[in-house]
């Protein structure tokens, strides 16, 4: 009986090596096809220079203008003739609606013009991710490999670079939190300022932060990220004494909630009852008390590279609004479950198959205001489960395992 089953076990051995070669041959194809996409993309954003008055930068560049030459960074009328003279030709003002922290951050564009300003904010931002990019990796202990070039074809980090966005500076704030949340804790604090731009995209996140900050009496980084809040909304203040009431007057013109941005929550809303607003909050809601029961039946052995990193998918995922932009910030759990995934010997298919597709998407010329990409947060959150399952043991072994280059 047992020599017959040790038979069969060697007769399927081939069988199972000639199936897991078929899936490495299917990944490595999906991942070369990424890097060529990814390239041929390169090549346009390159030929979109000529025209950023219709990228999302030129929101930025006008408020560093209007701060600089005393106006009103908020004021539509004058926003608009501004950028209409560079080439805005959409027929809505494109207004900065993020709060006054990120002010200090514009108001350096407000010297140049909007050419030059737009060449030095796209090198910025690629200094920036491959800034992101170091930090995820010491995140994750340092790992042998270069699985983290993978980021290279992750496809929200493609339009911001195209688009001019900041979703490339969240993801650094993330990251850089994570590298340095257990060494330098100030530190780690103060760079998760950032996240103050967009923070309806941290709620869940932000009480897990908070209990965690409480419960294992991180006082640092809570004072660390005090401090550089109070230290950017002063600077925001002098630069301009009335951004704050001028930013709340914007807001309710703008009506952010109405405006139709292809996410989860939205979907939630207009299919249920498109008129009643408070639907849209209901996936925040429901995932903030998720949160609180998460992190507190966790909280002995809670971590930031292991259960952290699922309570930020579902934050940005249930977000009342966003932008494809904005998923930036997952490609922190996307190359953390790559590196788990090839720690215990699971394959990377799935992964190479969400870049693969998002950014067939792209090259296609899909626009992110669409419902296209409805798909990608779910697919975060399952490639995420996927490849972290028993991240006990991987995670003890991820820096020592051999990933090929």
């Amino acid at each position: 009986m047992n020599q017959e089953m040790s038979s069969e076990r060697l007769a399927s051995a081939p069988e199972i090596d000639r199936l897991s070669n078929v899936l490495q041959g299917i990944a490595a194809l999906c991942l070369l096809w990424s890097a060529f996409a990814t390239l041929l993309i390169g090549i346009v954003a390159i030929q979109m220079e000529s025209h950023n008055g219709n990228r999302d930068f030129i929101t930025y560049w006008s408020a560093g203008q209007m701060l600089v030459h005393g106006r009103n960074p908020y004021d539509p009328e004058v926003t608009l003739g501004l950028e209409r003279a560079v080439g805005f030709t959409n027929p809505n003002v494109a207004i900065v609606s993020n709060p006054p922290v990120i002010l200090p951050l514009v108001a350096p564009l407000g010297f140049i013009s909007a050419h030059l300003a737009a060449g030095i904010w796209t090198i910025f931002l690629i200094v920036c991710f491959l800034w992101s990019l170091h930090a995820i990796w010491n995140a994750l202990d340092r790992p042998r490999g270069r699985l983290y070039w993978l980021g290279i074809c992750f496809a929200p980090i493609l339009t911001c670079l195209m688009a001019g966005q900041i979703g490339i500076l969240l993801l650094l704030s993330v990251a850089l939190f994570l590298q340095f949340h257990r060494t330098r804790p100030f530190l780690a604090g103060a760079a998760l300022v950032a996240c103050s731009w967009k923070p309806h995209l941290f709620v869940p996140f932000g009480i897990g932060m908070l209990l965690w900050m409480v419960g294992r009496r991180q006082y640092r980084v809570l004072a660390g990220f005090f401090l550089a809040l109070v230290a950017v909304a002063a600077l925001a203040s002098w630069l301009d004494v009335h951004a704050w009431w001028q930013w709340l007057q914007w807001m309710r013109t703008f009506d952010a909630v109405n405006l139709f941005q292809p996410d989860l929550s939205k979907m939630f809303r207009l299919l249920i009852r498109p008129e009643a607003i408070w639907l849209q909050f209901i996936p925040e809601m429901i995932s903030s008390l998720w949160a609180v029961w998460y992190f507190w039946t966790r909280r002995a052995t809670w971590d930031w590279m292991q259960q952290g990193l699922l309570l930020l998918i579902v934050s940005v995922g249930c977000a009342p609004y966003a932008w494809f932009t904005d998923e930036s910030i997952l490609l922190v759990p996307l190359l953390a479950g790559a590196y788990r995934a090839h720690a215990s010997g699971r394959t990377l298919l799935p992964c190479a198959l969400i870049l693969a597709v998002a950014v067939t998407e792209l090259f296609k010329g899909n626009w992110i205001g669409t419902t296209y990409y409805l798909w990608t947060i779910p697919a975060y959150l399952l490639w995420y489960i996927y490849a972290s399952r028993e991240s006990r043991e991987v995670s003890s072994v991820v820096h020592t395992s051999e990933v090929p280059v």
